[in-house]
């Protein structure tokens, strides 16, 4: 029996979770969120995080019923994010460490989504769409790595979501992305927009740009609504990322995709992506807001599986990096 606690900072959202051999014990999370048309500093986010982390540790070891003495390890995201976040939810996860005795396991944040995913809906060797505010990855394992096949060359589809939504002046509560999503069921024109797929990757800047530059006039003259520009934004995007995904299974001859990370919760993503399985004869697994938003318990659960690897962190490096890609750990845990 292993114990895990996972503590998440890397972006907006500041997360503690606590599994136990698959079962999660406890998942509590806190969002910062800024008002319509702004987005989130990195050193406001730290802020936020330092000012909720310790009601939120509390939080999670009461929900739980489990005592510090009963954890095996102490697990934090090293990277990727934003590095104000990510270094003020390290300290509080070195000192804990520190103050109960317990190694400490530094944890890909994208290696989390993954391995979260895997466990609650018991998808066995799926081809993996990473979509958050972030990171964008078509993502297939091979050999003790999880191989990218594809990716943005530039902005992160949450990003470009993101910033359309401070365009228009939507609210970030919940999530600009929720907000586009409940707006786009209304829409009944679709614009066409920039659609850019280069081989196995897309970009997002160009159709981030175009839409800013026409959706004022738009909006004037009466010629659309701001529901069909959310309408056909998601529609452009989302296609672009079933055409990736389709490929990257064709090449792995794989039977199964897993959606994950924030954006994953789109219900119009998960309807589109599984149409084309539906049409390949493969599966569609997702999971709801609980874990596919970032959260501390899929730290826990991605550091679980590397502590019962052998995995551990010497305290000399549990320091954090913005930059770390999924394909840069070794994943020691999986039979090939």
């Amino acid at each position: 029996m292993v114990i895990a606690i996972g503590f998440e900072g890397s972006a907006n959202k500041l997360g503690i979770g606590i599994i136990q051999d698959g079962k999660v014990l406890s998942n509590v999370r806190r969002t910062y969120i800024t008002p319509p048309g702004e987005g989130f500093q990195p050193s406001d986010t730290a802020k936020h995080h330092q000012t909720h982390i310790l009601a939120v540790l509390d939080e999670a070891l009461t929900t739980s019923g489990i005592s510090p003495q009963q954890i095996d390890c102490v697990c934090y995201t090293k990277g990727p994010g934003m590095g104000a976040p990510l270094a003020c939810v390290a300290i509080v996860a070195r000192t804990v460490a520190q103050l109960w005795g317990k190694p400490l396991v530094a944890v890909n944040h994208c290696v989390g989504h993954i391995e979260m995913g895997r466990l609650i809906t018991g998808a066995t060797n799926p081809t993996v769409l990473y979509v958050s505010g972030g990171n964008t990855q078509v993502i297939a394992y091979s050999a003790k790595r999880y191989r990218i096949f594809g990716e943005t060359i530039d902005i992160a589809i949450g990003n470009c979501l993101d910033r359309f939504a401070r365009v228009l002046k939507i609210s970030n509560d919940p999530s600009p992305g929720y907000n586009i999503e409940q707006m786009a069921k209304r829409g009944k024109q679709f614009i066409e927009l920039p659609y850019t797929v280069k081989g196995m990757d897309v970009s997002f800047s160009g159709i981030s740009s175009y839409i800013e530059a026409i959706a004022h006039q738009k909006l004037a003259d009466g010629s659309c609504t701001p529901e069909d520009l959310c309408f056909s934004i998601q529609e452009t995007l989302f296609g672009m990322l079933v055409e990736i995904t389709e490929r990257a299974m064709a090449h792995c001859r794989s039977s199964e995709v897993l959606i994950v990370g924030g954006v994953g919760c789109n219900k119009r993503l998960q309807e589109m992506m599984g149409l084309m399985c539906e049409e390949r004869g493969a599966k569609l697994y997702a999971t709801d807001e609980r874990f596919c938003i970032d959260n501390g318990v899929m730290i826990a659960q991605a550091g679980w599986e590397m502590y019962r690897a052998g995995i551990v962190t010497p305290m000399s490096e549990t320091w954090i990096t913005q930059r770390y890609r999924t394909d840069e750990v070794e994943v020691l845990w999986r039979d090939d």
